[in-house]
């Protein structure tokens, strides 16, 4: 089993930024992607960034500019940073991680409002 820990959500003003972060812990032994997805009230949820085991990164293009996903290895920790934040990025941010299945973070609350 894999757990995973996020951190870094909060309430900040349009155009500002947030880092998040998201730690995984248990039984590791070849996690081969990582990475963000995103759920606004009454919509779907939509992928943000991946990132795999050998540095392949994906952005989804509602982000590209603005938000950066990263990963310590050695630590298993994924980062999420995130500028020129909108209101729009307003969701609950789901870290997930695969190894054999999908495990899921219990989610981060992002509200981007003045």
């Amino acid at each position: 089993q894999v757990q995973l820990v996020e951190s870094g959500g909060g309430l900040v003003q349009p155009g500002g930024s947030l880092r998040l972060s998201c730690a995984a812990s248990g039984v590791i032994f070849s996690i081969t992607a990582m990475g963000w997805y995103r759920q606004a009230p009454g919509k779907q949820r939509d992928l943000v960034a991946s990132i795999t085991s050998d540095g392949r990164i994906t952005h989804a293009g509602f982000v590209k500019g603005r938000f950066t996903i990263s990963r310590d290895s050695a630590e298993n920790t994924v980062y999420l940073q995130m500028n020129s934040l909108k209101p729009e990025d307003t969701a609950v941010y789901f870290c997930y991680a695969v190894q054999g299945r999908t495990y899921w973070g219990q989610g981060t609350q992002v509200t981007v409002s003045s």
